[in-house]
């Protein structure tokens, strides 16, 4: 069993920035995908950004050049940095990994971004 605990969510000003942090407990293989999704309300949840080894990350087309997503194996830990916010970036953003054949998700992390 994984657990995954995210931190760094909050309310933040059009333009300005907030960093997402999701420490697993326990080791994610490097070749192993962790990722970050979000879900607005009344809408889906959809990636935002997915790492893993060997590849580039992906990120989805509406935050490419604004969110960059990390992985610190070490630490267990996946990083959102997320910079030129919108309101629409609003969401509750949630940690996935994949273990074995597995899929892991965080409780969730409320991001505001106010107009």
């Amino acid at each position: 069993q994984v657990q995954l605990v995210e931190s760094g969510g909050g309310l933040v000003q059009t333009g300005g920035s907030l960093g997402l942090s999701c420490v697993a407990s326990v080791s994610i293989h490097s070749s192993d995908p962790m990722a970050w999704y979000r879900q607005a309300p009344g809408k889906q949840r959809e990636l935002v950004a997915r790492i893993r080894s060997g590849r580039d990350p992906e990120y989805a087309d509406s935050v490419m050049g604004r969110f960059t997503i990390s992985r610190d194996n070490a630490k267990k830990t996946v990083y959102l940095r997320m910079n030129s916010l919108k309101p629409e970036d609003t969401a509750v953003y949630y940690c996935y990994a994949k273990r074995d054949t597995t899929a892991y998700w965080g409780q969730g992390t409320q991001v505001t971004v106010s107009s």
